[in-house]
Formats: C-alpha cells, sequence, structure tokens
C-alpha cells in the first residue's frame, strides 16, 4: 500500500499521521492476506516487527478509530473470555474460530448458504449476518 494510502486512511478516520499512527497502519493493511487480531495481539506482533515503541493506549485509540472509519471490522467471540477480535476484510464474511490456538481463520461468504432467516422485529432490519464455527481437536 502506498504511503498516501496509508496517511489516506489516518486521516479519514480522524487521526494526525503521528510515526506510531503510521506504522500501526503499515503493518494491518500493507499485507495480502487477512489479518485477525485482539489489540493485545497486535501490540505483541508490533513489538517484534518495528523498533517503534508502542503504548497500548495508542493502539487501542487507532485500531477503535480505524473500526469506526469503516477500514477494520469488528468480531465478538463468547466463550469464558469474551474476545474481541479485529479483522482487516471487511467484507461480509464469516470465520472458523480454533480456540486453542485462538486463531480466527476466514471463510468464504459462499461457502455458507442459508435457506431461511428469521424475520427482523417489526422496524428492524438485518444488517448482516455472520456465522462463527467453533473448532476443536
Amino acid at each position: 500500500m502506498k504511503k498516501t494510502s496509508i496517511l489516506n486512511k489516518l486521516r479519514s478516520s480522524g487521526l494526525r499521521p503521528t510515526k506510531q499512527r503510521v506504522e500501526i497502519a503499515k503493518f494491518l493493511f500493507n499485507r495480502d492476506k487477512t489479518f485477525h487480531f485482539t489489540v493485545e495481539s497486535l501490540g505483541k506482533h508490533l513489538a517484534k516487527k518495528t523498533t517503534t515503541k508502542f503504548a497500548l493506549a495508542t493502539i487501542y485509540n487507532t485500531v477503535h478509530a480505524f473500526k469506526k472509519a469503516g477500514h477494520l471490522s469488528e468480531v465478538h467471540l463468547r466463550g469464558k473470555n469474551n474476545t474481541t477480535y479485529f479483522d482487516t476484510n471487511i467484507s461480509n464474511h464469516h470465520h472458523f474460530y480454533d480456540s486453542e490456538t485462538s486463531e480466527l481463520i476466514d471463510i468464504n461468504d459462499n461457502e455458507i448458504k442459508f435457506d431461511k432467516i428469521p424475520k427482523a422485529p417489526n422496524g428492524k432490519t438485518i444488517k448482516n449476518l455472520e456465522v462463527i464455527i467453533n473448532l476443536k481437536n
């Protein structure tokens, strides 16, 4: 991804392009494959891959600003930890979740078919439908 594209993502998210935010954006969006992460796991990845120091609050605020601007999607996993993941793939799609490795894996939208879904309550419309399939060994 070009530097101007990174700067545009930051600015469209309402963020000033500081060195830390540019590094976070490069790490998230300069990749070929979808990246799933928690704020904490992103902090660990950044510590390994860059020499820049990041406050967890900076990572948290940047990630949430990207989500609000539509550059990331949020995936809530229910369970004993109620973990929130973020996803660089913002298209409608589904996930496998491996609780042993804490890995979230994309499933193409066309690989799941719905024959029938309930009608939305009066005055409401269905925004999207997401399937999370939990895995175990």
